[in-house]
């Protein structure tokens, strides 16, 4: 080894969004590690995520993560005002009813579209589109501006970040766990599983049962269109969760919303996948598609019932989940992170977190 064996309190790895945030909120209580397989930290979901904040998203299990995180965000300047629409054909007014009526039970602002409504916020849409639901704190996040402020928050409290560093052997011994990379190696009496689509491949070289996180690629494109994508259109969605749209620097980020089951890796886009988006968005509006001009996929991993899992393994002394955030992680950060680092480290709950239910969260609910 290269580099002599260091002792910390806590071992994180994955330095994305998940290990980043995660970090931050420990480094003020313990001597952290943030441990990254890449050259730079965030280098695959989280550098390839077109992230909003939008209420709904993730679902009813997500939303109390979605809404204690959205006041962070909005204070630290990381949204944009965008406002999100979910439309619908004839066939699906009931789909967007019953859809209204969830969330804004649980607390979610959500207004009723009719033709007219959608039609003046979506130029150019085909008339077969007639019913939505409109969601006005949709909002664009500053995903980059996000990650490097957990970076830089855990480095001046201390946090140590180790690059290249990819995870070799998870070893117990005695009291600590024994984390060895190529040129490096380090002991933690715990270590936190935020290694994203890559989650079960550490559990198991840590001896620890996989919990059944699955990596799914989705595909994004950016076109240039005539007309030119408007500064303000929403985030436009299918109610059937086929498609989203939104507009990014003049140009039109697509997607088919499509979740395909991949391996964890360097993700990349499927030409069938590009087919479909644009065959998607063009029975959506009337637009002429000038150019495509970049293409890419990432990966978001899930867990079995789609909730994430943040929580001790009672199977494994010190082996923590932190990971299974999907696509909702960005949008969770602050939350999830807050409630990771008291569940690790034993702190009080405060008013981020007091009102999640962290053992919808844990991960004995697979065991």
């Amino acid at each position: 080894m290269n580099q002599s064996i260091q002792d910390f309190d806590v071992a994180i790895i994955g330095a994305g969004m998940a290990g980043a945030s995660l970090a931050a909120e420990c480094a003020p209580h313990a001597r952290v590690l943030l441990i990254e397989a890449e050259d730079t930290p965030g280098y695959h979901t989280t550098g390839r995520s077109a992230a909003f904040w939008e209420e709904t998203y993730g679902g009813p299990g997500v939303f109390p993560l979605t809404m204690a995180s959205g006041h962070f965000l909005r204070e630290g300047g990381y949204l944009s005002p965008r406002g999100g629409l979910s439309i619908g054909q004839a066939g699906d007014c009931n789909k967007v009813e019953e859809f209204i009526a969830e969330f804004t039970t649980l607390g979610a602002t959500l207004h009723f579209q009719d033709r007219a409504a959608i039609a003046a916020r979506v130029p150019g849409l085909r008339p077969e589109w007639v019913v939505g639901a409109w969601e006005p704190g949709c909002a664009d996040i500053d995903v980059a501006g996000l990650h490097q402020h957990y970076l830089a928050a855990s480095r001046r409290t201390g946090t140590v970040l180790r690059v290249r560093a990819r995870v070799e052997r998870l070893e117990r011994e005695g009291a600590n766990w024994r984390i060895v990379w190529a040129d490096g190696e380090a002991r933690a009496p715990i270590v936190a599983n935020a290694a994203g689509a890559w989650a079960d491949t550490i559990a198991a070289i840590a001896g620890v049962p996989a919990l059944g996180i699955v990596p799914l690629r989705r595909t994004v494109v950016q076109l240039r269109t005539m007309p030119a994508a408007a500064v303000d259109l929403p985030l436009t969605l299918g109610i059937n969760g086929d498609f989203y749209f939104k507009p990014q620097g003049g140009r039109l980020w697509l997607s088919p919303h499509d979740e395909i089951p991949d391996v964890a890796g360097d993700a990349a886009p499927e030409e069938l996948d590009v087919a479909i988006a644009i065959d998607r968005f063009e029975h959506v509006v009337d637009w002429k598609i000038e150019a495509m001009e970049r293409r890419w996929a990432g990966l978001r991993s899930f867990a079995p019932d789609r909730l994430p899992v943040y929580g001790f393994d009672r199977r494994a002394e010190g082996f923590f989940w932190f990971a299974g955030q999907g696509g909702f992680g960005i949008q969770t950060a602050p939350a999830a992170a807050r409630l990771g680092a008291q569940l690790l480290l034993g702190l009080p709950r405060d008013g981020l977190t007091a009102e999640i239910d962290a053992g919808a969260y844990a991960p004995e609910r697979f065991h």
